[in-house]
C-alpha cells in the first residue's frame, strides 16, 4: 500500500518518474499485436467522400475528419484515399484536371483554395492512420460523369490515346506515352507527398462487355497492336499482357527508386484463373482483363497484393478460404497478402457475420490483415460497425515489411510517468523524423495492456492504472520497433516521503 501511495502522491504533486534504458532484469514486454486494417476511402461517384460534389470547403473538410476520427475509433490503422479515378486528381495536380467530384465542375478547383491529399494525409496521421494514394492507371471517364473534360484532360488534350469501350472511355495501356503519361502523373504523388503507400485496383484493360446483340467486344487497340505488337513477336493476348506487367514493373522500381519506404500495393480481381485451385470458376483475369496478378505477387514487384475476394465463405464455385489459402500460395517472395472484403455487400449478399468468419480465416496467418471496401459501408451499417469494433477491440499495428527496410527507428529519449487514476506518461522525440507511431505497453496485477499513440503527440493517458511496468517504442511508418524505454516504480525511503509531504 505504501508504493501505491506514494505513486499516487507523485502524480499529484506533478512530480514524473523518468524511465530508463531496460537492462536484462527488468520487465519485457510481449509482442504487440500486428494486423493490417484498411478501409477504402472512395472519391469516384462520391461513394465516401465528399458526400456531394460542390460543398462548401469547410463541409468537406469536416466531412473527411468526421470518416478519419470514425476510422480511428474503430482501431483502422490505414486508409486507401482514392486520389485519382478518371485521369482527374484529388490534389493540386500539375498535369490534370480537378476531379469534378469535388467541385462539381471538371477542371475547377477549391474555394477558397486547399489541397484535399495534403489535408488529408496530415488528418489521417494525426490520428495514428497510414494513408495509400489509390489510383486507377487507365480510366479516363466514368459512365455517369456529368461534368464535360476540362481543356487540360487527356480526353481533349491526347484524343489519340483514348479508345472508346461499351460504355466505358479508357487509355490505351498498349501506347507507350500512355504508360509514361501514367507513371509520371502517380510519381509525382509520391515524390511530392508524404504518402505512405501507392496502390493500384482492378482496372487494367476494361471488364468484358456486350454489344447491343450479345457478342462479346474486343477492345479497340488495333492500331497499337499493328504498331507495337506485332512486330513483338507476341500473340495479341499475350502483347496486352506484357503491356501490364512493364507498367507494374516500372512502377515498383520507379517509387522504390524515390522513396523506398512508400509501400507499393494492388488489388486484382479475386481469380487469377478458373480452376486455380480447381473447384473455382468464374472470370479469367488473365484472359478477360489481362492482368497477370500472380506474377506480380510471385516475382516480388508488390509489397502487397489484396486480391479482391468478394465472396462468402460458404461458396461453391468461388470459395473465400480456398482462394485464400491459393493466394497465399503463390506468395513465394514473403510479400504480405491481405484480401479485399466486400463490407459494401453485406445485407445483400450475405449477412454480416460473413466479415466475422472471413477475418477468422484471415487470422489463421501469421501475417494477419484485410481490406474494407469501402468505409462508409461499414459505417453506415450499425451492425457491420459493431462487429468490427468487437472485431477490432485491440488496437493492432501494421505487419512489418523487412524486405523494404528492417532497421529499428530511434528510441525516444525520455519519458515520464505519472502513476494513478488514470495514468499520465509524457515523452520526448530526440530525431528529427516524426515515426509514424507510439507503442506504450502497460503492466498491472501481471497483465500487460496496450495503447498505440499517432506520431505527433508526445503524451497520452493509459487504461492502466497504477502499473508496476512501463514500456515505450517508437514505430515507423514500416512497422519497425524502436528499442525500448521501460519504466519501473522507483523505491522511496519514508524520509524521502516525509521531506516530500512538507514542502
Amino acid at each position: 500500500m505504501r508504493h501505491v501511495f506514494v505513486f499516487v502522491w507523485l502524480a499529484l504533486a506533478g512530480i514524473p518518474t523518468a524511465a530508463v534504458a531496460g537492462s536484462p532484469a527488468e520487465p519485457i514486454a510481449p509482442p504487440p499485436l500486428r494486423e493490417f486494417r484498411a478501409a477504402w476511402i472512395a472519391t469516384v461517384a462520391n461513394k465516401d467522400w465528399p458526400s456531394e460534389p460542390g460543398l462548401p470547403v469547410a463541409q468537406q473538410q469536416a466531412e473527411l475528419i468526421s470518416l478519419l476520427d470514425r476510422a480511428a475509433q474503430l482501431h483502422f490503422n490505414v486508409v486507401f484515399f482514392q486520389v485519382r479515378s478518371v485521369c482527374d486528381a484529388m490534389y493540386a495536380s500539375p498535369m490534370e484536371p480537378w476531379s469534378e467530384y469535388l467541385t462539381g465542375t471538371q477542371g475547377r478547383a477549391p474555394e477558397p483554395f486547399y489541397d484535399p491529399l495534403a489535408f488529408a494525409i496530415t488528418a489521417a496521421h494525426q490520428r495514428g492512420l497510414e494513408l495509400h494514394a489509390w489510383f486507377n492507371p487507365f480510366r479516363a471517364a466514368h459512365p455517369q460523369s456529368k461534368s464535360p473534360p476540362a481543356t487540360n484532360h487527356v480526353i481533349r488534350r491526347e484524343p489519340e490515346l483514348v479508345r472508346h469501350y461499351g460504355d466505358q472511355t479508357l487509355l490505351d495501356p498498349g501506347e507507350p506515352p500512355v504508360q509514361a503519361r501514367v507513371l509520371d502523373v502517380m510519381m509525382d504523388v509520391v515524390k511530392r507527398y508524404e504518402v505512405d503507400g501507392i496502390l493500384i485496383d482492378d482496372y487494367f484493360y476494361p471488364y468484358p462487355q456486350k454489344n447491343a446483340q450479345g457478342r462479346w467486344l474486343d477492345f479497340p487497340d488495333e492500331a497499337s497492336w499493328k504498331r507495337y505488337g506485332v512486330p513483338s513477336g507476341l500473340s495479341r493476348a499475350d502483347w496486352r499482357r506484357d503491356n501490364i506487367n512493364r507498367f507494374v514493373l516500372k512502377l515498383s522500381q520507379s517509387v522504390k527508386a524515390a522513396k523506398p519506404w512508400v509501400q507499393f500495393g494492388i488489388s486484382p480481381f479475386g481469380i487469377w484463373r478458373p480452376q486455380y485451385p480447381p473447384s473455382i470458376s468464374g472470370m479469367d483475369a488473365y484472359e478477360a482483363i489481362f492482368a497477370d496478378s500472380r506474377k506480380w505477387l510471385a516475382e516480388g514487384w508488390v509489397d502487397y497484393l489484396a486480391p479482391q475476394l468478394y465472396w462468402a465463405v460458404g461458396s461453391r464455385e468461388q470459395s473465400f478460404p480456398q482462394l485464400l489459402d491459393w493466394w497465399r500460395g503463390q506468395n513465394v517472395k514473403g510479400r504480405h497478402v491481405w484480401p479485399a472484403l466486400a463490407d459494401s455487400s453485406v445485407g445483400t449478399k450475405f449477412s454480416v457475420a460473413e466479415i466475422s468468419r472471413q477475418l477468422q480465416l484471415i487470422r489463421r496467418n501469421t501475417d494477419p490483415g484485410a481490406a474494407h471496401f469501402h468505409l462508409r459501408s461499414v459505417l453506415d451499417n450499425p451492425a457491420l460497425t459493431a462487429t468490427l469494433r468487437t472485431e477490432y477491440a485491440a488496437p493492432a499495428l501494421i505487419p512489418a515489411s523487412p524486405w523494404i527496410n528492417g532497421t529499428n527507428p530511434s528510441a525516444p529519449a525520455h519519458f515520464s510517468v505519472y502513476p494513478g487514476n488514470p495514468t499520465h506518461v509524457q515523452w520526448q522525440n530526440p530525431s528529427g523524423r516524426e515515426p509514424m507511431d507510439w507503442l506504450v505497453q502497460a503492466r498491472a496485477n501481471g497483465i500487460w495492456g496496450a495503447k498505440i499513440f499517432p506520431g505527433p503527440r508526445t503524451d497520452g493517458y493509459l487504461d492502466t492504472l497504477n502499473p508496476d511496468a512501463v514500456v515505450l517504442r517508437a514505430v515507423d511508418r514500416l512497422g519497425n520497433l524502436s528499442a525500448p524505454l521501460i519504466w519501473t516504480p522507483p523505491k522511496y525511503s519514508p524520509a524521502v516521503i516525509s521531506r516530500g509531504m512538507k514542502k
